[in-house]
């Protein structure tokens, strides 16, 4: 997996390679480094709609490469307040820059620590993905 991105702080990641970086009420969601590398050169995004209330689990939209379509999957729960326009332009910030310029979605809602534990911190994901 490559490193030259700056990854955050305090980013989160699922067992689903999605991440999710909480600031109060609001959480910006994508797709880890590793998640795109898996799925090469990706070339179309679709995503919900903003004020679209998505649970934990449910897929909120595709992100599809040469190689594949994947669905994405909420890791908590709220609802979307912004899209990431770039992407329907610039599908490829998600290879270059999943972290900062790649991200998905932005959402609002209540994030306690009991919805963010079953979570693993990025050292924890570069253990889960080598493993």
């Amino acid at each position: 997996m490559s490193q030259n991105q700056e990854i955050p702080e305090n980013i989160l990641c699922t067992k689903t390679h999605e991440y999710v970086i909480v600031e109060g009420n609001t959480a910006t969601i994508g797709i880890t480094q590793y998640a795109a590398e898996q799925l090469g050169e990706i070339v179309y995004v679709e995503l919900s709609d903003i004020d679209t209330k998505i649970p934990k689990g449910d897929s909120f939209g595709t992100v599809e490469s040469v190689k594949a379509a994947s669905e994405v999957y909420m890791p908590i729960s709220g609802k979307i307040i912004e899209v990431n326009e770039r992407l329907t332009s610039e599908p490829e910030l998600i290879n270059e820059d999943s972290y900062n310029l790649g991200w998905l979605i932005k959402v609002e809602g209540e994030f306690p620590p009991e919805a963010l534990e079953e979570m693993m911190s990025m050292d924890d994901y570069l253990a889960f993905i080598e493993d």
